[in-house]
């Protein structure tokens, strides 16, 4: 299949919304293979907390293939830079079987990074800045990031991403004749998004959360990677889930603490993953965004009609 003349659906949202049920019902309809474009679901061994849901890559009895998911041990280092040499492998991969690449996920800066016209990766680290700001707390960060009075698109709902936003700021400030690299990219991608209300992804959230700790054994999972020689301090560097229950499991935190420290801070993070995707449209980035009213059928339907 020629990969130029093919439109590559993106599905994106929240936390929560929906997306890979709906990315892999149109890859089922499309014959195709899902992408997935979340910064943690690369990791082996990290599959309740990171939400893969596994059981949804299968639709109608068939197996839809999936790529990015499980290749790398938890502990090893992911990146931006990383993943931008990565999913255009796994696009020309899916072109070359003859089907067709459906992206999926809610890893904000990730996805801009697909669709930008600007590729930061040439930005070199700076160890002694990166030194300072690691320990500064998020909120100093924020502020620091803002001074800059840059705007660079920049996922602003970790530390880690607001450190490498100020690393990129302090480049540019030091070296305004800098050229970025232009992100030529020889495919055209239709974005979707889904959007349900506020009160029913808290209550997705809520529950999911739940069904996870009491029943799919969350908690358990975090003491394995423990087992298995992952740090207190990398799965705090992982965040939400994998932060708050190694608190707990260091007695940081009771199991009530956690629970309601934790499910407030996966509400934030999904208010903060809309409002990065509004950024991204302000940046120029069209997403059509689904009514939450339709149905799965539906809303494939109106993609299948756009692609």
């Amino acid at each position: 299949m020629d990969s130029n003349h093919k439109t590559i659906p993106i599905i994106l949202g929240p936390t929560a919304s929906g997306k890979t049920r709906l990315a892999v019902a149109l890859a089922a309809k499309i014959d195709g293979q899902v992408i997935s474009v979340d910064s943690r679901q690369v990791y082996r061994g990290m599959d309740i907390g990171t939400g893969k849901d596994l059981k949804e890559y299968v639709f109608d009895g068939k197996n839809i293939p999936y790529h990015l998911i499980d290749i790398l041990d938890a502990g090893e280092k992911y990146n931006l830079a990383r993943f931008q040499e990565d999913y255009p492998i796994a696009i020309e991969k899916i072109f070359r079987e003859n089907s067709r690449p459906v992206i999926c996920g809610g890893t904000g800066l990730y996805l801009s990074s697909i669709l930008s016209e600007k590729e930061y990766t040439r930005v070199p680290e700076n160890i002694e800045l990166r030194n300072r700001l690691e320990k500064m707390t998020i909120q100093q960060l924020r502020f620091m990031y803002l001074i800059y009075n840059l705007d660079l698109n920049i996922d602003q709902s970790t530390a880690k991403r607001l450190i490498r936003g100020i690393e990129i700021a302090e480049y540019i400030s030091k070296n305004p004749d800098f050229e970025f690299k232009k992100n030529d990219s020889k495919y055209h991608f239709i974005v979707f998004g889904l959007n349900p209300p506020v009160s029913v992804r808290r209550e997705n959230i809520s529950k999911r959360l739940k069904d996870r700790l009491e029943n799919e054994g969350l908690i358990a999972e975090v003491e394995n990677l423990l087992q298995n020689g992952i740090s207190h301090e990398t799965l705090q560097y992982y965040g939400l889930e994998y932060k708050y229950i190694s608190y707990y499991l260091q007695n940081k935190l009771s199991l009530h603490e956690m629970q309601v420290k934790l499910e407030t801070e996966i509400h934030r993070f999904a208010k903060r993953q809309m409002t990065y995707f509004r950024s991204m449209e302000k940046n120029g980035i069209h997403i059509n965004w689904l009514p939450a009213e339709l149905s799965t059928d539906e809303m494939l339907q109106l993609i299948l009609g756009k692609i």
